[in-house]
């Protein structure tokens, strides 16, 4: 739970975005947990599919993604999930859908990035680390807090419901505790946690205030409009040599679109009286 000043406040309202991420998590877990209890050998194929395996992603580039959504604890995946309804919420109503949308799966790929990135390195220079299956949907969690943290660090959370902290502390020590872990036998899931807090952190810096996804449509539906106003300057020039043939004269403006010599002659008149 969460305080802004001295108003306390429970979960966010359960819509939009946010109802979509969780859901879509909280089906996955049900999948799998069905299918380990029915077809065990099934539900170890999911997992060594689906979760991350850093030596396995070219030939599987999916797990990039479909890690998150493998939650084979049941605390760890309450936890997760209950998270993800708080901070996708919170973060919902102050920055709209899609900025929150594009900052989880940007903190999603940024801890698969991490996580690679950092067993390449190992197998490259001789020390490979200890290969961990990487699932689970915390770098994105993490990335949350991360943006919370940085952009409403003053909001007063209740730590255990019983401490309160600020989100920007909070923040710093849910990293701290990420980075004490890289010098475990888990440092690749570590990283992992701490690459989703880094892509928070460039996506704050860089995406547009609607974010990224809101950029990408209006840029296709740019796209869209350039090449059906080719389309339409295209059929207009094929007219005018038409029209020509006939012995007519029509004349057509920088986007095509027919231009009425009696209006012309109009504006003219206007003009000079």
């Amino acid at each position: 739970m969460a305080r802004i000043g001295s108003a306390q406040f429970v979960f966010p309202e359960f819509s939009g975005a946010t109802k979509r991420i969780v859901l879509s998590n909280l089906v996955a877990f049900a999948i799998l947990w069905i299918t380990i209890a029915l077809k065990p050998d099934v539900g170890g194929w999911l997992i060594q599919h689906l979760a991350l395996r850093p030596d396995l992603i070219l030939r599987e580039p999916w797990q990039v993604l479909t890690y998150s959504l493998i939650h084979p604890t049941l605390l760890g995946s309450l936890f997760e999930l209950l998270s993800l309804w708080f901070l996708c919420g919170f973060l919902q109503s102050l920055h709209g859908a899609r900025w929150m949308t594009g900052l989880y799966f940007a903190s999603v790929l940024g801890g698969a990035a991490m996580a690679i990135v950092i067993f390449a390195i190992g197998l490259a220079v001789g020390y490979p680390p200890p290969l961990v299956v990487v699932y689970g949907c915390l770098g994105g969690v993490l990335g949350l807090i991360t943006a919370i943290g940085l952009l409403h660090g003053e909001v007063q959370f209740q730590l255990m419901f019983v401490i309160g902290i600020k989100a920007k502390y909070m923040a710093v020590i849910y990293i701290l505790l990420a980075l004490a872990m890289t010098f475990t036998e888990q440092r690749v899931y570590a990283f992992a946690q701490l690459g989703g807090a880094v892509a928070a952190f460039v996506y704050i810096r860089l995406a547009p205030r609607r974010g990224f996804g809101f950029v990408a449509s209006e840029t296709l539906y740019g796209l869209r409009n350039k090449y059906y106003r080719w389309k339409r300057r295209r059929a207009a020039s094929k007219f005018q040599v038409y029209m020509k043939k006939q012995g007519r004269t029509v004349r057509f403006d920088g986007q095509g679109r027919l231009i009425d010599e009696d209006d012309v002659k109009h504006d003219d008149r206007q003009r000079w009286n």
